[in-house]
């Protein structure tokens, strides 16, 4: 890996494009370096993990809508959405709009947590559709998954955006559009251009992860990949973009974060150097934010020893200062002790989570959220019972730049009426690579049966994970085999709108 600085520079510096972070992003997905086996192995994971989360959701009202707007922009011989028959071509930005809303909106896929957050898998969706669109080859996805991976792991690492109250699609979208780029085996000097363009357009605020949450977002990703796509197509073109977008003198950097005497270091491979940062993320075997998977398995093995939760007074969770900020009571949000909170609220309460996984002893994507089971009085009242609290020692180990030293758990303390506590602590979800149970292709497969049972057909579900795990081999006319298919009249049909 190469170390690059990047800093802001005055427009009389003409900085050229070779010293530009957009630049050496496109020549990192423009270099055709091999492709290793595990890594290989590890985007055909991602691929399944995708999907299973995505036909899951399939008709929840965010997706539903989403897939609705996409369904106004057929093309023969363009993209395929999630649920509706193979057969059936649209745009690829629409289909990624509607197979990216659907990927997102359960909040169970991958991520990976660095000096930013990030869901890497929200970079399929548009690198699948343009490769149906362009009539192009499994091997073909598989390069540029494994680019738009290793670009947007290594911007989360480097480059803040939380900070300043930034979305994180604003790294996600110049990574999935970089990633299309390698698909599509677009030289350098296209790709230069598409980042500069995503990333100059994906630029919003945090709001959409606070407070009130909203069903914005799920739609949040798949917005970045429909932006991303328009800017591969601007791009190729032959039309530029504003330059330089990171480092200039009212660039991004300057206005919208650390300012003008701002410098990060970037990490990205070398020229034939593999990409292999797909293997430092980590998929959720929990339907909820990344930093409260570690926090479910322990409430599962702190239950254990607890006779009789009405003897609880209160308890305290120390954990990093991300989990503390975000879904803790360092947020200040009172809504993430509210009862009629939305779903999307819920799941960015830790004090939420961590109080029905001690009851329960179980986490599921939909019971664990119904409001029935949010306003159970025994519930609030433990819910209301937990506090965060930010551990300048979780916080180390969550910033730690080596993946076998980073946790994003906590420790919990329990206090009972009687005057007696209990503790433990848990570093990082049994699920990760470093945990408990790591998964493994057959937890994935696992997952994936488990999340669409009863929505597709046995035969169905066999048949696309068998396209999917030869994803290395399939050309480009079975390319539509990574689609999944509802039975005829199960698809739920939403509002109407302008499309």
């Amino acid at each position: 890996m190469k170390i690059h600085p990047v800093k802001v520079y005055p427009s009389s510096a003409r900085l050229p494009r070779e010293g530009q972070l957009a630049w050496k992003i496109a020549t990192v997905a423009a270099d055709d370096a091999p492709i290793e086996r595990d890594v290989a192995e590890a985007v055909v994971d991602r691929i399944i993990d995708d999907a299973s989360v995505a036909i899951a959701a399939i008709n929840r009202a965010p997706v539903v809508a989403a897939r609705q707007m996409a369904l106004g922009h057929p093309r023969g011989g363009g993209a395929t959405i999630f649920g509706v028959l193979s057969q059936h071509g649209f745009s690829p930005e629409w289909a990624t709009w509607a197979n990216g809303t659907a990927v997102r909106e359960l909040d169970m896929h991958d991520a990976f947590l660095a000096a930013e957050y990030s869901h890497p898998g929200d970079n399929i969706p548009p690198i699948v559709a343009v490769a149906q669109a362009m009539n192009r080859t499994g091997k073909d996805v598989l390069r540029g998954i494994a680019a738009a991976y290793e670009i947007h792991i290594d911007l989360v690492k480097a480059i803040c955006l939380h900070k300043h109250r930034i979305d994180h699609i604003a790294h996600l979208c110049p990574a999935q559009a970089a990633g299309i780029g390698a698909m599509l085996g677009l030289p350098a000097s296209t790709i230069y251009q598409a980042v500069q363009q995503a990333l100059h357009v994906s630029c919003t605020t945090r709001q959409s992860r606070k407070g009130a949450i909203s069903s914005w977002k799920a739609f949040a990703p798949a917005h970045a990949g429909k932006l991303a796509v328009e800017a591969v197509d601007r791009a190729m073109r032959g039309e530029d973009s504003p330059s330089p977008i990171y480092e200039g003198e009212d660039s991004v950097i300057a206005w919208l974060l650390d300012g003008p005497e701002a410098r990060y270091d970037v990490p990205l491979p070398g020229t034939g150097e593999p990409k292999r940062a797909i293997l430092e993320s980590f998929t959720k075997e929990h339907s909820a934010e990344y930093q409260a998977q570690a926090l479910i398995d322990l409430a599962f093995r702190m239950r254990k020893q607890i006779a009789d939760f009405s003897r609880i007074e209160r308890i305290v969770i120390h954990t990093s200062h991300h989990t503390h900020s975000v879904i803790g009571t360092g947020a200040a949000d009172p809504q993430k002790f509210d009862p009629s909170a939305s779903r999307e609220t819920l799941d960015h309460s830790i004090m939420y989570i961590f109080a029905v996984a001690l009851e329960d002893g179980r986490w599921h994507h939909v019971d664990s959220y119904t409001k029935e089971r949010a306003a159970r009085s025994d519930t609030v009242r433990l819910w209301r019972s937990i506090e965060t609290r930010e551990d300048p020692e979780w916080t180390r180990r969550y910033h730690e730049t080596d993946p076998a030293k980073k946790a994003f758990g906590g420790r919990v303390e329990i206090f009972f009426k009687d005057g007696s506590r209990m503790e433990d602590e848990l570093a990082v979800a049994n699920a990760h690579p470093l945990g408990a149970k790591p998964f493994r292709r057959a937890d994935y497969i696992r997952k994936f049966q488990t999340l669409t049972e009863g929505i597709i057909s046995p035969q169905e579900s066999q048949r696309f994970l068998d396209a999917a795990q030869r994803l290395p081999d399939l050309p480009a006319s079975d390319l539509r085999q990574l689609n999944i298919a509802l039975p005829e009249n199960t698809l739920a049909k939403g509002r109407p709108g302008i499309f």
